[in-house]
C-alpha cells in the first residue's frame, strides 16, 4: 500500500437508526496516515456516530469503511486493532494502573516478559512512573485519564480513537492534557481521531478539522483555515467568536459588500457568490475590527457602547448598531490606547470592518 493512500477512507458512508431520518449522511472522508484529526460539531451532528462507525460499535446503513485500501465495514471491533479513549475512561477498578494498561496485551496473549516492559514503556510515556501498583480510584481525574491513554497506545495500534476524552476535567487541567496529547502525538506518530463539540480544543491540537453540522461535512481543513475562511455561515458561527452583520448584498459584482439599511454598504468577500439584492449577513472576527474615536476611516459604521469587559489579556467592547443589528464585539489588546481608556458607556465610536475580512455569506 502506498504511503500516499489514505490510513482511513469513508466512501459514500450513511447511518440511520430509524430508516428515515439520517444521522450521518453520505460520507466521503480520508484519514492521512499519522494525522491528528478532530471531528467537531454540536450534539447530534454525527461526529459520534461516525467514530462508533469506524470503531466497529456502529455498522453503516449505506457505503463502505476501507483500511489500507481493505474492506473493514464489517469487521467486529476487536479485530481491527484500534485504540479507544472515552470520556469515562472505562477502566477496571479492582484492577491496578499495571494491570488495566496490561489489559490489552494480556487478551492478544503477549508473554509476561513483553507485557511488563510494554506496560513500563505505556506509563513512563503518559508520565505515570512509579504509580502502576494504585488502584484507579486513588488516582486524580488527569491520572485516570493518563491510564485510558497508556490502555490505548500499549499495544502500539495504527490508530487511536478518542470520544470527548478530556470533557470530565476542569478547565485548567483540560488545557495543560492537549498540549501534553498534542506533544505525544508528535513523538509517536500514530493517528489519533478525536472527538469533542469544544472549538478551542479542535483548533488547539489538529492536524486537519472536520465541522459536522446535520451528519455532514460542513468542513475539513486545518485549524488556521477554518478560522479565518470559514467556508459557510454554519462554521463562521460554530468555530470562534464573530459579531455579525445583516442586511443585503449590495455593491457591485467586483466590489460586493453588504448594505446595513442605514444608507451604508461596507464591502467584503462574496464567500458563496450571492446575487446583489439577495439577503446576507457578514462574519467578522471581534479582533479584525479596528476601533476609531473619530468618523473619517473607510468601511467604517458608526456605534454606540453598550459594554466593557475586561478578560485579563484583552478588553471586549460591545456596541450597539442600531435597528435590525446585532451588537457588536470588538476584541481589544492592552497595547491599543482605548483598552485601558476605553470610552464611555453610550460614546459613539466608529468601527472599521476590513474587506479582506468581511465574509459575506448568502442565506
Amino acid at each position: 500500500m502506498s504511503s500516499t493512500e489514505p490510513l482511513v477512507r469513508f466512501s459514500g458512508v450513511q447511518k440511520t437508526y430509524d430508516g428515515e431520518q439520517l444521522v450521518v449522511r453520505e460520507l466521503n472522508l480520508d484519514i492521512q496516515r499519522g494525522e491528528f484529526l478532530s471531528l467537531l460539531g454540536p450534539s447530534g451532528s454525527g461526529k459520534t456516530t461516525t467514530l462508533m462507525m469506524l470503531a466497529g460499535f456502529e455498522s453503516p446503513t449505506a457505503g463502505d469503511i476501507l483500511l489500507d485500501g481493505k474492506q473493514i465495514t464489517r469487521t467486529p471491533p476487536h479485530k481491527r486493532n484500534f485504540g479507544m479513549v472515552f470520556q469515562n475512561y472505562a477502566l477496571f477498578p479492582h484492577m491496578t494502573v499495571e494491570q488495566n494498561v496490561a489489559y490489552p496485551l494480556t487478551v492478544r496473549k503477549v508473554p509476561k516478559d513483553e507485557q511488563a516492559k510494554r506496560v513500563q514503556k505505556a506509563l513512563d510515556m503518559v508520565r505515570l512512573t512509579g504509580m502502576g501498583e494504585r488502584l484507579p480510584t486513588r488516582l486524580s481525574g488527569g491520572q485516570q485519564q493518563r491510564v485510558a491513554l497508556a490502555r490505548a497506545l500499549v499495544f502500539e495500534p495504527q490508530l487511536v480513537l478518542m470520544d470527548e476524552p478530556l470533557g470530565a476535567l476542569d478547565k485548567q487541567l483540560r488545557e495543560h492534557m492537549q498540549l501534553e496529547l498534542k506533544e505525544l502525538h508528535r513523538q509517536l506518530g500514530v493517528t489519533f481521531v478525536y472527538v469533542t463539540h469544544d472549538q478551542g480544543e479542535a483548533l488547539t491540537m489538529s492536524d486537519r478539522v472536520a465541522v459536522f453540522n446535520e451528519g455532514v461535512i460542513q468542513q475539513l481543513a486545518d485549524a488556521q483555515s477554518l478560522y479565518e475562511t470559514p467556508s459557510n455561515r454554519f462554521v463562521a458561527g460554530f468555530v470562534g467568536d464573530s459579531t455579525v452583520l445583516r442586511g443585503t448584498l449590495g455593491g457591485t459584482a467586483d466590489a460586493p459588500g453588504i448594505a446595513t439599511g442605514n444608507g451604508i454598504t461596507l464591502q467584503g468577500i462574496n464567500v458563496n457568490d450571492g446575487d446583489l439584492g439577495a439577503r446576507v449577513e457578514a462574519c467578522v472576527r471581534p479582533e479584525r475590527i479596528a476601533l476609531h474615536l473619530q468618523p473619517g476611516a473607510p468601511n467604517t459604521v458608526p456605534a454606540q457602547v453598550a459594554g466593557i469587559v475586561y478578560y485579563g489579556d484583552h478588553v471586549r467592547l460591545q456596541c450597539e448598531l442600531g435597528a435590525g443589528q446585532a451588537q457588536a464585539t470588538v476584541k481589544l489588546p492592552l497595547t491599543h490606547p482605548c483598552a485601558l481608556t476605553p470610552p464611555t458607556m453610550g460614546a459613539t465610536v466608529h468601527l472599521e470592518f476590513p474587506p479582506a475580512f468581511t465574509r459575506i455569506y448568502a442565506l
